[in-house]
């Protein structure tokens, strides 16, 4: 099979001053695509800023004979983010494939988490997808073409202790991804998640050993966001990567039981063993697929 390429295709991936999402810019400009890096370059918690760092990836991208074009706009900032939509516009007309990747931490149980820890977290993650997301949307949908990855966590699919704020957003991502991948389905518009496990700034103070960390580098996950970006990328899928292995998570739900109209508390204690039963558990397109098992079982099914 020939290899997958993005000549003439456009790309903005937010956070791409380093890590993961540095490696995804630079592997796409590699294969042919043309990227917006943006970067707002600032630390693990969201203080300071400056475009240096998308800077030096343009750099990159540009001595390996591509092209690109820095932005240092913050994804929260509704202005940034429309200026950094425009700058592509300006430069290539188009627009074809948006990884939003930017993100930060305020780790901290949840007894001992300051409400605006919660809050920051949430607006970089979630909001800082959704807005980037709707400043694409209408081009992607006159194109009738779009790629769009959203980065979700293990924090978020599983939880993770002293993250309550950064599971509660990168979840809620997953929730975004549905619906847009029903919405985006007539225009062409593809919508996946990828669950990373890298070393990154991210993860530097986790203690991890150096032989660990040698082994999850970023550049290991890329080349599953990369498929994400392709023509052939499916859509509504999460995608599992790190250390080369790739996997894919599913929110599933079980066959359950009918109790009738009548169900008592005692009732659902008694036949929790039949409700858990994964036996024939199933991953649904959409909400009403849910509904119909409901149906079907009032019926008798």
């Amino acid at each position: 099979m020939a290899d997958i390429r993005f000549d003439g295709k456009v790309a903005i991936v937010t956070g791409a001053g380093g890590g993961l999402g540095r490696q995804h810019a630079l592997e796409l400009a590699r294969r042919g695509a043309k990227v917006v890096v943006n970067d707002l370059g600032g630390s693990m918690d969201g203080s300071g800023g400056g475009s240096d760092a998308a800077n030096k990836v343009v750099d990159e991208i540009k001595a390996l004979g591509g092209e690109a074009i820095a932005n240092g706009s913050s994804v929260t900032d509704d202005a940034g983010v429309a200026r950094m939509v425009q700058d592509a516009m300006d430069a290539w007309g188009r627009i074809d494939i948006l990884i939003a990747n930017a993100g930060i931490l305020r780790d901290k149980s949840f007894a001992k988490m300051e409400f605006g820890d919660f809050q920051v977290v949430v607006d970089v993650h979630l909001f800082g997808t959704v807005k980037p997301v709707k400043a694409v949307w209408e081009i992607m949908r006159t194109q009738n073409y779009g790629r769009i990855i959203v980065t979700t966590s293990s924090s978020g699919l599983y939880g993770n202790f002293g993250q309550s704020n950064y599971g509660a957003a990168k979840l809620g991502l997953i929730g975004f991804m549905n619906t847009l991948k029903l919405e985006g389905q007539k225009n062409n518009i593809h919508v996946n998640a990828i669950s990373p496990v890298a070393a990154t700034r991210m993860t530097e103070n986790l203690g991890m050993p150096a032989e660990v960390l040698q082994q999850l580098k970023p550049e290991l996950v890329t080349p599953g966001v990369v498929f994400l970006c392709s023509e052939e990328a499916p859509t509504g899928h999460i995608l599992t990567a790190g250390a080369g292995a790739f996997a894919l998570s599913r929110i599933v739900e079980t066959e359950g039981v009918y109790l009738g109209a009548g169900a008592t508390v005692e009732q659902v204690r008694d036949n929790w063993s039949k409700i858990t039963d994964e036996a024939g558990q199933k991953a649904y397109l959409n909400g009403g697929e849910q509904s119909a098992k409901f149906f079907r079982k009032m019926a008798g099914g």
